[in-house]
């Protein structure tokens, strides 16, 4: 009778992780995106409310924070295909193998999810340049920029983990 066979030894850790790690930096990125999309489309609609003809000022400063769930996606498609779950033909990942990539996704993910948040909340407290001094509202466009310079860094730093890391 053969002995009972260990979960480590059936369960593919290596890729469960390297598949969270993509799921991590989609999520985290989507759900900073979410939440600063929101916070600056609450102030948006107080604006507008008022001056309805400031709408597109408003939409472009509420869709900014949108980036950082583009940059997560970028960073978990980029994990998909170094472990070839898009091409039908999926890597054989080594528990160590499995955390270089679940730790190469964190930089765009908590990045992505931090810097939309705060990207948000300077959108945000833009839209009073917008309802104030309408013609200045590319300075509040630069603030909010400014937060998602951290958010590009994270993306950049998960694109270099992830090509030095060898398979």
């Amino acid at each position: 009778m053969e002995a009972a066979t260990s979960l480590t030894q059936v369960f593919d850790w290596g890729l469960f992780m390297s598949i969270l790690g993509a799921a991590v930096a989609v999520v985290f990125a989507g759900i900073g995106s979410s939440i600063g999309v929101g916070v600056a489309g609450q102030a948006a609609t107080g604006v507008i409310s008022e001056e309805p003809e400031k709408f597109t000022k408003c939409l472009i400063l509420q869709a900014l924070p949108a980036t950082q769930g583009i940059y997560g996606f970028l960073g978990g498609f980029l994990i998909m295909l170094k472990l070839g779950v898009l091409g039908g033909e999926i890597i054989d990942v080594s528990n160590a193998l499995g955390w270089q990539i679940f730790f190469a996704a964190m930089p765009v993910g908590i990045g992505g999810l931090l810097s939309g948040i705060y990207q948000g909340k300077v959108s945000a407290s833009s839209m009073a340049i917008v309802s104030r001094k309408e013609n200045d509202y590319t300075k509040g466009i630069i603030l909010a920029v400014m937060v998602e310079t951290y958010a590009v860094l994270g993306l950049v730093t998960t694109i270099l983990l992830l090509n030095g890391i060898i398979k």
